[in-house]
């Protein structure tokens, strides 16, 4: 088919009013679209772990890991998408995560949950008889859209529970949510505190305590009548009501009734000690946090969410109060307002130099196509449901440079036709014959430069996915619009007879200004080309050694937002009273810093996830967590100082660490080095050899591994014989230890929702006293009470607190954050030289393998080489089919890497990092050089086709495309100065503005002189 038959300007031109129409209506579309996408501060992405908890009362650390851990482990290693487990193992509990490969997306994500559940269930009956568990957790990624603190004066917190309890039951029926959770709450029970000396004096046993209170308020059927007419029920009486029928259950001994109050005091109370306790400014709270639905709009469901609780704030009781803990709708609102004045002030950036190098007529045709570009994409957008976010705002603005590039070549041709005395239609027709599918080519390519960011399967890639999207939508919507739209808004809008009456043909054009001192540069560079090309690729291969040597690297920026975290990690002995304690000194310290708005402390548990990216922490008694927030991102470094100098100078005791938060998926710790075999006692040696070494770098803070210290116990050791003597054997003795220090349920009590358990145990003076063990009271087999130091001897011996593994292998992490103004990227491969020489003194089975930004990115990175095949491929094709000359192809192919010399300098110029995102501007940099290469080679070989001489055609082709090009170049530089200021895409933007600049030079420099090398170009002969 000829490219007449295809020319869609001229069926554009012939079908005005249609036109008019759709120009009209997607604006209309635009702007609807625009108002109805979603906003979040962050784009989703799966968070593909699921959290398995099983217990083993009074099992030791190595048999929760032989009996329990290990054989879930070998049965998870069966699932296909799994990628690996990550083991907490403790004395009585373990903590499984199960990960997911990065590949693993949607329903199969699901489907491999199942299949967890399925497998261990399959092999529930080889784990010990009294484990509990396991217990799964798969929505760990939930993330709480709002959370909001309770407190009051003068109330429990079973009465604030309930109170809460009323306000959740209000928001889950806002539209748009999908949970509400109450966070902190303190389990109750009953407690029935006995005495050793009481029951040995009166002759009751445990166990009879037990049966006792088990029978009396056992629930059982007692039959049904089934009468001709009636079926009538028969309920017997017995259950308890109230603490009073408890402390009057009988208990028959030789005779005699005993009640329960005459052995124990009964009580209500909370669990002691408690497993979390939550803070708010420094008092007793409770949170509530609510779950958004996957599709629901963050803003106007916060909305529905304030408007609810408006409503019902009124009606809380009188000395309840609430606080605002997080809330993500207004995050988002001030991101996406942020984002949306930077959008602006991008667009106005390439308007002005649209305007400023077009003038003003034609700059016009310009300016209509951003906004039209613009409405399409939203609608786009919209129809596709992609979000308004932190990385698709970012695109939009990468967009506006590149969007206008079809638009000005179109625009440009049609003025120099004009210019030659092309009538309006010929001239409006005559860019799409010239310049649509090289300019297609060229977007594609183009678009093709981003297909490392759309199809790579990281969970990295899914983060930055909309990147893909939105450029590669926005790009392909714009040479739609270069093609239809401009030429018709030309023909309006050109002053068409001005241009004809300049009266210019030919070349004529470009014998005046500053063309005539391009034109001489032009042709030095054609005489001296081997140097020129030489020099160039000097200059490149220099900039590669400075990249490596002074360009810092790291996986993803810190966050913008004005919270931080402080851990707090106490020795793995300590109590939950000891970390409260830790933790309130903290807390109230930081409390007095101005900088500081708020701060909400978890003692005995992480933050909950109130941003996805969020590291979230496991419950360990040993551990708190604040967040705090400060009064603005200008005051958050100054508190991270200060908070850091408390914990060097107050708290030695205490391993802590403060960090903002994490922007991409979470990494935890920057520098990390994993160290696994078999042994674990050889594995603390090289760890501490790993410490060693990381502490000998001036960049490492923080140096810890994530092992627990030994724990303290207490070993009773049984004379056997003696024990057979008198009755009683080890289980026995440890079954009534546990039930006397620890409790044992022995029946549960129901008060309306809640199920309480009716737990019996010593009383707190002979429980709490350790000195007091040799002397407590156990029941032997014929019911005589004897001291357990009369069995037994008692012996402190420490004993493993806390151990990892990884895919059913232990393993040690080290460690570390790094000093203000390191990347931990760097910091690591500083010190990986020094372990790998560690590890070839290790025994065989013993590794050190590298964790932490540095694992995280390189999985990224591997998943981008992995589609890099697929883009070469692409833009190979497209070139090929665009150029149909392999050598010329490779020419475009051989300027591509030009932009990394500019990349380089505006990196270390401007002082900022190499990262993930800025790795995916210099790929998409690729395609954005190779498009201008792909249309300053057509125009070369247009014009030698039409009859000049190849020496000519190599200089005029620059001189015809050189506006054009430096324009497109200008307008996507200048439209990224907006983004420079973004913690996130600051780098990037650097890096694009750097490389384009350095490139477009370059490309007008360096390809016509590799082209007339190439192709033997030389300056013809008189008369030639």
């Amino acid at each position: 088919m000829s490219s007449k038959k295809l020319n869609l300007s001229e069926w554009a031109l012939k079908n005005q009013p249609l036109i008019k129409y759709f120009l009209i209506l997607l604006f209309i579309i635009g702007a609807f679209s625009y108002n109805g996408l979603n906003q979040r501060e962050d784009p989703d992405f799966t968070v593909k772990t699921m959290v398995v908890q099983v217990m083993w009362p009074g099992s030791t650390e190595k048999q929760m890991e032989d009996q329990v851990v290990d054989k879930i482990e070998k049965k998870l290693m069966e699932l296909p998408t799994l990628d690996y487990t990550s083991s907490q193992i403790r004395p009585g509990y373990a903590i499984i995560e199960v990960n997911l490969g990065d590949t693993v997306r949607g329903q199969d994500v699901y489907d491999s949950w199942y299949q967890v559940r399925k497998k261990l269930s399959d092999i529930k009956d080889t784990l010990p008889q009294d484990i509990q568990g396991p217990y799964y957790n798969d929505e760990f990624g939930d993330t709480y859209s709002n959370i909001l603190a309770f407190q009051s004066e003068g109330y429990s917190y079973e009465e604030l529970r309930k109170v809460i309890e009323d306000v959740k039951r209000e928001m889950l029926s806002v539209p748009g949510v999908m949970k509400v959770d109450l966070i902190g709450t303190q389990s109750e029970k009953i407690t029935v505190n006995l005495s050793s000396a009481k029951l040995s004096a009166m002759g009751v046993s445990l166990e009879q305590v037990l049966n006792a209170l088990q029978n009396q308020n056992a629930v059982n059927s007692a039959g049904i009548f089934n009468t001709t007419k009636n079926n009538i029920i028969v309920r017997v009486t017995g259950n308890f009501d109230n603490i009073d029928q408890i402390k009057s259950t009988p208990i028959s001994v030789n005779g005699k009734i005993i009640r329960v109050g005459d052995l124990a005091t009964v009580k209500r109370e909370f669990v002691d000690p408690p497993s979390t306790i939550i803070h708010h400014q420094g008092k007793s709270t409770i949170l509530m946090g609510v779950v958004l639905n996957k599709n629901a709009d963050i803003i106007n469901t916060g909305k529905l969410i304030d408007a609810k609780y408006l409503s019902i704030k009124n009606k809380l009781p009188i000395g309840v109060s609430e606080f605002t803990v997080t809330n993500q709708p207004d995050v988002v609102k001030e991101s996406v307002h942020e984002f949306v004045e930077g959008l602006v002030e991008a667009v106005i950036i390439v308007l002005a130099v649209s305007f400023v190098s077009l003038g003003f007529r034609t700059g016009i045709v310009v300016a209509i196509s951003i906004p039209l570009v613009l409405s399409v994409t939203f609608m786009t957008m919209k129809f596709l449901g992609i979000d308004l976010q932190r990385i698709s705002l970012g695109a939009l603005v990468i967009s506006l440079g590149l969007l206008v590039d079809d638009a000005i070549i179109a625009v440009e041709m049609m003025v120099l036709k004009l210019e030659e005395g092309y009538d309006k239609l010929s001239a409006a027709t005559f860019a799409y014959t010239s310049t649509a599918f090289p300019m297609l080519s060229g977007t594609i390519i183009t678009v093709a430069g981003f297909l490392p960011v759309g199809m790579n399967d990281s969970t990295t890639g899914e983060y930055v996915f909309s990147l893909f999207a939105v450029v590669g939508i926005s790009l392909m919507v714009s040479w739609v619009v270069a093609v239809i739209f401009t030429p018709y808004l030309g023909y309006h809008l050109l002053p068409a007879e001005k241009l004809q009456q300049k009266g210019q043909h030919g070349h004529s054009m470009f014998d005046q200004g500053y063309y005539v001192k391009l034109k001489k540069l032009l042709a030095i560079i054609v005489e001296y080309k081997k140097s020129v090309v030489l020099g160039t690729v000097g200059i490149f291969v220099l900039s590669l050694v400075i990249f490596r040597l002074f360009v810092a690297q790291q996986f993803f920026p810190s966050s913008d937002r004005p919270e931080i975290l402080v851990d707090m990690w106490l020795p793995q002995s300590s109590s939950i009273y000891n970390t409260q304690a830790q933790a309130e000194s903290m807390e109230q310290l930081i409390m007095k810093d101005k900088g500081v708005e708020h701060v909400t402390t978890f003692i005995g548990v992480g933050a909950p996830r109130f941003v996805l990216s969020i590291d979230v922490q496991q419950q360990n008694l040993n551990f708190a967590q604040i967040l705090v927030k400060t009064k603005g991102l200008e005051y958050r470094d100054e508190v991270v100082n200060n908070v850091k100098k408390i914990l060097e100078t107050k708290f030695p005791d205490v391993n802590g660490r403060v960090n903002p938060l994490e922007l991409g998926p979470p990494v935890g710790y920057p520098v990390q080095f994993r160290i696994s075999g078999t042994d674990s006692v050889h594995l603390l040696k090289i760890a501490n050899q790993v410490e060693s070494i990381m502490r000998q770098d001036p960049h490492t803070i923080n140096v810890s591994n994530n092992w627990g210290e030994d724990a303290k116990a207490i070993r009773v050791i049984v004379n056997q014989s003696k024990a057979q003597e008198v009755g009683i054997d080890s289980t026995r003795l440890e079954n009534q230890l546990n039930m006397l220090i620890s409790g044992a349920t022995m029946t549960n009590f129901f008060d309306r929702d809640l199920t309480i358990p009716v737990v019996a145990r010593l009383d707190s003076t002979e429980r709490t006293d350790v000195n007091n063990l040799s002397n407590m009271m156990v029941q032997t087999a014929n019911g005589k009470f004897i001291p357990v130091g009369q069995i037994a001897k008692l012996e402190f011996q420490p004993e493993d607190s806390l151990k990892y593994r990884r895919n059913r292998v232990p393993a040690i992490t080290v460690r570390s954050d790094v000093v203000s103004g390191a990347q931990g990227n760097d910091v690591t491969m500083d010190i990986y030289p020094k372990l790998q020489e560690l590890e070839k003194t290790l025994p065989l089975g013993y590794h050190i393998e590298i964790g932490g930004s540095l694992e995280s990115s390189g999985k990224a990175q591997d998943a981008i080489n992995a589609v890099i095949p697929l883009m070469i491929i692409t833009i190979m094709t497209l070139l090929m089919l665009q150029l149909r000359s392999f050598k010329r192809s490779m020419l475009v192919i051989a300027t591509a890497p030009l932009g990394i010399i500019g990349v380089t300098l505006s990196l270390i110029i401007l002082n900022a990092p190499f990262g993930f995102v800025a790795l995916l501007g210099v790929i998409a940099l690729l395609g954005i050089i190779m498009r201008n290469s792909v249309i300053l080679i057509d125009q070369i070989e247009t014009d030698i086709k039409n009859g000049d001489h190849p020496y000519e055609a190599v200089q005029m082709s620059v001189l015809r495309r050189f506006r054009p090009i430096v324009l497109t170049a200008a307008a996507a530089i200048l439209g990224m100065i907006p983004l420079v200021k973004s913690v996130f895409w600051g780098p990037m933007a650097v890096a694009m503005m750097g490389g384009l600049f350095v490139a477009t030079l370059l490309t007008l420099i360096f390809l016509p002189a590799l082209y007339a090398w190439a192709f033997g170009v030389k300056k013809p002969s008189v008369g030639q």
